[in-house]
């Protein structure tokens, strides 16, 4: 399914270059340098997202370490750390002294739950917050210390600091600040550190990590009892593994983050009433601390909340800005993947279901158009300098079977190689060459219709090789007065190269199976300039070809659509074209493509309100062209985007796996297109490969043409070199593969 891929795009034709109309600009070339700086912006704000989402933090070391560098007095002593100049002090609360603390967050749902039931017993709390939480939530911090609530760092990420180097712990601590600053206006000299507990379980892992902080100037905070509400082991045991022993003072740790929260508010509701019926006061870990050097008879007051600087708290506000665009970017990415996730299911049900029902409508033995159309038919090949496959093209247009006969007009539109010296020498009866001014392919196929003696168009590129029954097929629908135009069954004559297989994979999937479901919907948008027929009325109906666009197939067919007349397919007439060999032909002619279409959706838009037959044709065609031809590919580029970012920062494994039912949904849409149009399954060994560079080429003409469009640019011209390589109906690897 080539459903990340632009579909529904015109077929390739030719004209030679002009000027940009009058008040209207030629667009420059793609700006590689452009696309390389929004691209490393977007890299960027993705890392800041996977930062600010721990993926860089590493998770709880599992080898303990032994207690021969932590001294005796510090594991033996109190929850406050205070360590300076190498000397190390500890402190405890005085009794019937509690500090309640809470780790991990600010949370939008629960941190406002433990703050209402802090305002409702008028206590004090301190609370350890994570950096990147504050960035996501600094309202949260900013109400909390507005409450009297103190603010300790809990670092940045929550890593297991005893594993990062000296200077990415500052980084955690610094960050923390500043976010810190900005969302409440102070600096706290309080710190926690991740995966802590009682100064007794301090190793000589750890042991570094406290110096260090200590020399920064932090006091390390610990705690007297765990309440261990992560485990969620109920209010009653809760309120058990908090409760200080006898009357003794005590920091207790508390969670305010990190899942569901409501064992912990409904403890906490019971815990405080019930330690002050035991005469118990509750203070912040600072004032508790104040305390204790009081009693002490220590004349030192610690102070903690200080006033943030006016470049801290503008740092501060950057980092938050920044954390906070790669949420919301991840967030938009993701609805961008649902979305991209439902359009293509989306497609691949409706080509199910109305490209199956087609095909199989098209296969009964009963079916027919209508009675044999054995009318003549003129051939309108469009010329400029072919003189590589305008041979080919032409003989195998004269030689066909149709019973009514076949009138070749070759029109050379002012080449400058010889091509038409070349198709007068074939000396074919049937073949009339025409020369004329250079004025671009409209002009030369308004000049083959004009001079064309027969009702039935066919209109043909220069390098396009048909088959021998290709015209006869091309006309029976005519049998039906309703068919205005009729699409052909292009073929990639070229299949040796890889790219080309590629494309050959999307004319299948991309162009042939989708104009089984737009036939069915009455909304075909493209008959193809290398095999289209028409009747002569309804191109004078539609006012005839026109060089509004650079798609003027895809033009006329929407202008023959809203006239009234049905446009239908196919699929046994085909044609044979030579597919660009190199990234930079293909590039040139998928731009010229995908831009002449949204040239012509913008074109025929006012016919959107329209009443009847214009209206209703208008309205299906450019919602299915801006859904699965515009859209689609615009949006797609977050499938391999977030592939890749999962790959690195999410779980592999469940990335992996969408990533290989994408895949398998585009090979089972590839087999059935294949098994409809009667090709041979064997070229699909190369989808898989399709994901990683051809896919991501298309993506960037389609985001280029969309630039263009929305410039209000015009794009030149620019025609594709040909080798002549196209094969032709009588050599093996041209005829119809089975």
């Amino acid at each position: 399914m080539q459903a990340l891929l632009p579909v529904s795009m015109a077929e390739p034709s030719r004209q030679p270059p002009r000027r940009g109309r009058r008040g209207r600009r030629v667009v420059p070339p793609p700006s590689w340098t452009l696309l390389g700086v929004l691209g490393a912006v977007l890299v960027g704000v993705l890392m800041v997202g996977a930062y600010a989402n721990a993926s860089f933090a590493p998770d709880r070391r599992q080898v303990q370490g032994g207690q021969h560098e932590v001294p005796d007095s510090v594991t033996t002593g109190g929850p406050i750390i205070s360590i300076t100049d190498g000397q190390h002090r500890s402190y405890r609360l005085p009794p019937r002294t509690i500090a309640l603390t809470f780790d991990d967050g600010p949370d939008p749902v629960w941190t406002p739950e433990v703050r209402r039931v802090l305002d409702a017993h008028r206590v004090p709390a301190t609370f350890f917050v994570v950096g990147s939480q504050v960035a996501r939530h600094p309202e949260l911090v900013r109400e909390l210390a507005a409450d009297g609530h103190e603010i300790g760092v809990h670092t940045f990420t929550h890593p297991d600091l005893t594993v990062l180097p000296g200077w990415r712990r500052r980084l955690e601590y610094d960050q923390t600040q500043l976010v810190i600053a900005s969302a409440a206006g102070v600096r706290t000299s309080l710190i926690r550190f991740p995966y802590s507990s009682y100064a007794a379980s301090i190793d000589d892992l750890d042991w570094p990590v406290f110096n260090h902080a200590g020399d920064l100037g932090y006091l390390n905070v610990l705690n007297d009892t765990d309440s261990r509400d992560w485990a969620l082991p109920g209010v009653d045991q809760i309120l058990a593994n908090v409760t200080p022993s006898g009357y003794s003072g005590a920091i207790t740790l508390w969670h305010d983050a990190g899942g569901d929260r409501a064992e912990t508010v409904a403890a906490l509701d019971r815990f405080i009433p019930l330690m002050k019926e035991r005469g118990y006061r509750f203070v912040t870990v600072t004032e508790g601390l104040n305390l204790a050097l009081a009693e002490a008879g220590v004349d030192h007051r610690v102070e903690s909340g200080l006033a943030a600087g006016p470049d801290e708290r503008w740092r501060g506000r950057m980092l938050i800005w920044a954390v906070q665009g790669a949420d919301r970017t991840l967030g938009l990415l993701g609805w961008i993947f649902v979305a991209v996730g439902v359009l293509t299911v989306g497609r691949t049900v409706l080509l199910f279901v109305l490209a199956g029902r087609h095909a199989r409508r098209r296969r009964a033995k009963d079916w027919a158009w209508g009675p044999p159309v054995t009318e003549p038919v003129s051939v309108i090949v469009p010329a400029y300098n072919e003189k590589e496959g305008i041979a080919a093209a032409v003989r195998s247009l004269a030689g066909g079977d149709h019973p009514g006969g076949i009138e070749v007009i070759v029109v050379d539109d002012g080449s400058t190689d010889g091509t038409a010296e070349i198709a007068e020498g074939l000396g074919l009866p049937n073949v009339r060459v025409v020369r004329k001014p250079n004025g671009g392919k409209p002009s030369a196929l308004n000049t083959g219709v004009a001079l064309a003696r027969h009702e039935l168009i066919v209109m043909v590129d220069g390098d396009t090789v048909f088959e021998r029954d290709s015209v006869r097929r091309l006309v029976q629908p005519f049998a039906d007065p309703q068919v205005g135009a009729v699409a052909g069954n292009v073929k990639v004559g070229n299949r040796d190269s890889l790219i080309a297989k590629w494309q050959h994979i999307e004319y299948v999937i991309g162009f042939n199976l989708d104009r089984r479901l737009y036939e069915s919907l009455r909304c075909m948008s493209t008959v193809p300039g290398a095999i289209g027929a028409f009747r002569r009325q309804a191109l004078t109906y539609a006012g005839g070809m026109t060089d509004d666009t650079l798609a003027e197939d895809t033009d006329i067919t929407m202008a023959i659509g809203r006239a009234g007349w049905n446009v239908v397919y196919e699929e046994t007439a085909r044609a044979w074209t030579e597919a660009p060999t190199t990234l930079g032909q293909l590039w040139k002619q998928r731009y010229r493509w995908s831009y002449g279409t949204m040239q012509a959706m913008w074109k025929h838009r006012r016919s959107l309100t329209d009443g009847g037959a214009s209206g209703r044709f208008t309205r299906r065609c450019l919602l299915f062209l801006s859904l699965f031809g515009v859209l689609l590919p615009l949006l797609a580029p977050v499938i391999d985007l977030l592939a890749l970012y999962g790959l690195f920062f999410l779980d592999r494994t469940a990335t992996a796996v969408a990533w290989l039912v994408m895949l398998g949904l585009q090979m089972l849409t590839a087999a059935v297109a294949f098994r409809l149009d009667r090709e041979k399954l064997g070229v699909l060994w190369v989808l898989p490969l399709q994901q990683f560079a051809y896919r991501q080429l298309m993506y960037l003409v389609m985001i280029q043409s969309m630039v263009t469009a929305l410039t209000g640019g015009r794009l030149g011209w620019q025609k594709l070199r040909r080798t002549g390589l196209t094969p032709t109906p009588s050599q093996p690897s041209a005829s119809a593969p089975s």
